[in-house]
């Protein structure tokens, strides 16, 4: 049932917000990520993404050139993806996958010196795990210990 929507990635802008705000999750989901209202306050070197889907944001996520993609990858080129989400009603829909397949283009169009993404997910979280290794990601092998766990550390080359 996948219809052909028009999926991009844009930097959040403030006529994004209202909707944004009104994402919702489901509590197994929640653990494992934090709400895009939640990441409304940034600091410099974060940068909030959107998934729109059809002109509407259905996504969120916050990428990050800041000391703390040290704590995930040695690569000083490469940026952290944290916060991605969603929203509950969206899901279901392609949105996140045909989200992540643009991050490689956005990624080399936005920040031309990035040549790698890392994330952390939990190790309990397997939609998330398969979403990613999906869209290219692959497990760096490095593990480090998240609030509730276990994360795997994924990564993408650029």
């Amino acid at each position: 049932m996948d219809h052909a929507f028009n999926v991009t990635l844009m930097h959040f802008a403030n006529h994004h917000e209202a909707a944004l705000q009104m994402f919702e999750l489901p509590e197994e989901q929640e653990q494992f990520t934090s709400l895009p209202q939640k990441a409304m306050e940034v600091t410099a070197g974060q940068h909030r993404i959107v998934i729109m889907g059809d002109e509407k944001p259905v996504g969120f996520f916050l990428l990050h050139a800041t000391d703390r993609v040290k704590e995930y990858s040695e690569n000083p080129q490469a940026m952290l993806l944290t916060s991605f989400s969603i929203n509950h009603a969206e899901q279901g829909k392609g949105y996140a996958k045909r989200g992540m397949l643009f991050l490689r283009e956005f990624v080399k169009a936005e920040f031309p010196t990035c040549n790698e993404i890392v994330l952390a997910v939990n190790h309990k979280n397997i939609p998330a795990q398969k979403l990613y290794v999906q869209t290219g990601f692959s497990d760096t092998g490095k593990r480090r210990m998240g609030p509730i766990g276990e994360q795997l550390i994924l990564s993408l080359a650029i």
